[in-house]
């Protein structure tokens, strides 16, 4: 006698597949779309970026305008499981007129786990001091993607 699978587990079995493949499609789309965030100033920069759910930095960028000078540019986690665990995440030394920053997180680093990848409850904080406060502009933006 020949084994039989019942009509009802191959529905069951073409649902769950279904359910996969729409799931892949949902990460493979949050992995696409990004969140910008933003702001711009002449004072010093002194910034907290996050999102209410687990997220990824995507990408950073800073522009200097006017003035002259550089500082270092930081930044850090602010952990959301308290001081024991926040880290420096990237530095730039010389930052400002004729120093942007900018840094694009890819490859590898997409991928879930990666040190790039922050819990809800954590902020990226970017500080930088600002060499000319009576002429120098900055706009920072950051990109963050939500991780399922």
């Amino acid at each position: 006698m020949a084994n039989r699978v019942p009509m009802e587990l191959v529905a069951a079995q073409s649902g769950f597949a279904a359910q996969d493949a729409e799931l892949n499609a949902t990460r493979e789309r949050q992995l696409r779309a990004v969140v910008r965030q933003a702001a711009s100033g002449s004072s010093h920069i002194d910034l907290a970026f996050s999102l209410a759910m687990r997220f990824r930095l995507v990408f950073l960028r800073a522009h200097y305008s006017g003035g002259t000078g550089q500082s270092p540019f930081v930044l850090t986690l602010d952990s959301g499981m308290g001081s024991a665990f926040d880290a420096g995440l990237f530095t730039v030394t010389q930052a400002g007129t004729l120093h942007d920053v900018n840094l694009r997180v890819e490859g590898v680093d997409l991928e879930d786990p990666s040190p790039w990848t922050f819990q809800a409850g954590d902020q990226l904080r970017i500080q930088w001091t600002n060499p000319d406060l009576t002429k120098m502009t900055w706009g920072v933006e950051v990109g963050l993607a939500l991780v399922s």
